[in-house]
């Protein structure tokens, strides 16, 4: 069973009016609801560039093939909410079965309660006082709000049991933790058996902390899909496996202990390693979030499902691109473009160039070859082709696909979701907010 959130939330993010706040939107759009928006079906060519847009069936076909992937594989799914921060994306999200909702800190987590996420996963220590007396005060008000974060080092046991304990009496419900395990050179997480272990005893002897479980992330550990990065993913999550058998004795015994570890770049190796372990009583919990948009670059080449699947099931469509206009051509084999580093993602890979959109009316769009974007200025971009007779002129309109979803959704307050990235002039079938 999903965890549940508030519907009539979700569904009242349709009757806010729009305004000059959100860049995606036209000034014809301003001071409409989405609702009304909506109802006039209108289409791509409405909406100004820069721009990004979602696929609405390439989204769906990403949430269920995860889903099913997960539910053929014995693993549960809490996808990791900051990707989108859009609460209408994890409420399909946790519609199509996911157990929770993961989230990064304490902010974020302060929308999913704002919506009615009632189980989160923040996938990080959370050590401030105010933070935590918060997040007390949400779990006394509310019981069916459930909520686990994670530690590292004794010494944050000792901050989150200091801060908790001079706010709530003994009667409170405590706050589930998880031990995180980390790598060499990898982000956060202890290094090593003994002081995972540590923070787990330190957990269990603190009296408004509960010991939850383990977790961690194995993308910090590598960032391949070669067969020897494969082979220090297997080898971290081994570790994670490790710790939790060694735990058993100190897990309480109402708690069903979560393991938890999955990006969306080595989930497979996650359900191989760490699956068995749900015939043992543990909760195996995948926090893959990029795979809802997966995309045209980083995650298209090692996703487990993307261009060279590593395990069964459907592959993941890219549903994420960039809508850009040529404004200039000041010299040969190059035209610049209106967008850049605020508009569109570059940290895991320029955009790729993909379409360009038909200038007449009844024309097709055409396939884009050869033309490559070469870098990104802060509201402009550079593409580069063969000198000659140039394949684009001022005011084409282009298709470009996206690398990195994390890094994508941050730029936009509401995204246009179209029904066809690849018609004339698809229509816009939705519009979701985010919350960054």
């Amino acid at each position: 069973m999903s965890a549940s959130y508030d519907a009539a939330a979700v569904a009242a993010l349709a009757d806010q009016p729009v305004s000059w706040q959100d860049k995606a939107l036209p000034p014809a759009w301003w001071g409409r609801t989405v609702r009304e928006i909506l109802a006039d079906r209108p289409r791509l060519s409405q909406l100004p560039t820069p721009l990004l847009t979602l696929s609405g069936p390439g989204m769906e076909h990403n949430l269920a093939t995860l889903a099913r992937w997960c539910t053929e594989h014995g693993v549960e799914l809490a996808p990791h909410g900051k990707t989108t921060m859009a609460p209408a994306l994890w409420a399909a999200q946790l519609d199509a079965g996911a157990w929770a909702i993961t989230l990064a800190n304490a902010f974020q987590l302060g929308v999913a309660r704002a919506f009615g996420v009632r189980r989160v996963m923040v996938a990080n220590a959370v050590i401030s006082p105010l933070q935590l007396r918060w997040i007390a005060d949400q779990l006394a008000a509310d019981p069916s709000f459930e909520v686990l974060v994670w530690a590292d080092s004794v010494r944050t046991v000792e901050q989150m049991e200091a801060a908790r304990s001079a706010h709530v009496g003994a009667d409170a419900r405590p706050l589930d933790v998880l031990v995180e395990m980390g790598g060499a050179h990898g982000r956060t997480g202890a290094r090593d058996v003994e002081t995972a272990l540590a923070v787990a005893q330190a957990i269990a002897a603190a009296p408004t902390l509960r010991l939850a479980g383990v977790a961690g992330y194995e993308g910090a550990i590598a960032h391949g899909a070669d067969e020897a990065g494969l082979e220090h993913v297997r080898a971290y999550l081994q570790s994670l496996a490790d710790v939790h058998t060694q735990l058993a004795d100190l897990y309480p015994a109402d708690v069903t202990p979560v393991v938890s570890a999955g990006g969306s770049a080595y989930f497979e190796q996650v359900a191989k390693v760490l699956g068995p372990l749900a015939s043992t009583g543990a909760r195996v919990v995948l926090r893959s979030g990029a795979y809802i948009a997966h995309d045209d670059g980083y995650y298209r080449e090692i996703s487990p499902l993307g261009s060279a699947p590593r395990t069964d099931g459907d592959r993941l469509i890219p549903s994420m691109h960039g809508w850009v206009r040529i404004t200039s051509q000041p010299e040969p084999g190059l035209a610049i473009f209106d967008a850049g580093k605020r508009d569109l993602p570059f940290d895991e890979g320029m955009p790729e160039p993909q379409l360009l959109r038909p200038r007449r009316e009844g024309e097709s769009p055409t396939p884009l070859t050869g033309l490559a974007v070469s870098k990104l200025n802060d509201q402009h971009g550079f593409l580069r082709f063969p000198e000659g007779e140039p394949p684009v002129v001022i005011g084409d309109e282009l298709r470009v696909g996206l690398s990195h979803p994390c890094t994508a959704f941050d730029k936009w307050g509401l995204i246009p979701v179209i029904d066809d990235p690849d018609a004339a002039d698809p229509v816009v079938v939705d519009l979701v907010r985010t919350f960054f």
